[in-house]
């Protein structure tokens, strides 16, 4: 008795062989495709796209995860998508002439999360303050604009976005001169700019 069949069967009929192995050649190859899929996007649309990716020709892969993407910006809380640029002190718009400034480049986090990258003018000499971090949405009205929290060296530092300007305040008053030198702070008002922010 032969305790493999399907082998014998196979053996004597070779186009079943090559079907069989095409298909499983197709199966390896889908999975391969749902793996690197998930491994180059966000968590937030690995579902989705492993699923699409396996339905998908190779051909139409790179539109569907751009378009998935591009339609993240639409979860964001109406908050955020309004505070989202880039903000810069008053020296910014003096740079030619070699004044220091400081710019703030607010980017989305998530739906109710901003990143927060401060730079200065590092063009002339060492950049005078330097910050990253993560701020949540605390709340949203008229007398007070968008609000959100962070924590900077310890201290609960707040973001207030109003009429196109940040202010970024702490109740550690001395805490914001951590990040910076030369006696500045990240603490003040900064306007928000027509454009991105150039760093040089």
């Amino acid at each position: 008795m032969n305790p493999f069949p399907l082998a014998s069967r196979l053996q004597t009929r070779p186009f079943l062989l090559s079907t069989a192995l095409v298909t499983g050649v197709m199966l390896l190859t889908g999975c391969q495709s749902g793996i690197s899929a998930n491994i180059n996007t966000d968590a937030n649309t690995n579902t989705n796209i492993s699923t699409a990716v396996k339905s998908t020709p190779a051909n139409a892969t790179m539109s569907l995860l751009t378009s998935t993407t591009a339609s993240t910006p639409s979860k964001l809380t109406p908050a955020v998508q309004t505070v989202i640029g880039d903000y810069a002190t008053d020296g910014y718009d003096k740079r030619q002439q070699g004044y220091d400034w400081v710019g703030v480049m607010v980017r989305p986090f998530g739906e109710a999360e901003i990143d927060i990258k401060v730079r200065a003018r590092g063009d002339i000499k060492n950049p005078s303050c330097n910050f990253d971090g993560k701020a949540t949405l605390m709340g949203q009205d008229q007398a007070h604009g968008v609000i959100f929290q962070t924590v900077a060296n310890n201290s609960v530092t707040f973001l207030q976005f109003k009429d196109g300007k940040l202010t970024i305040d702490s109740q550690d008053k001395m805490a914001l001169h951590y990040f910076c030198s030369g006696g500045d702070t990240l603490a003040g008002d900064y306007q928000k700019l027509a454009s991105q922010l150039v760093l040089s």
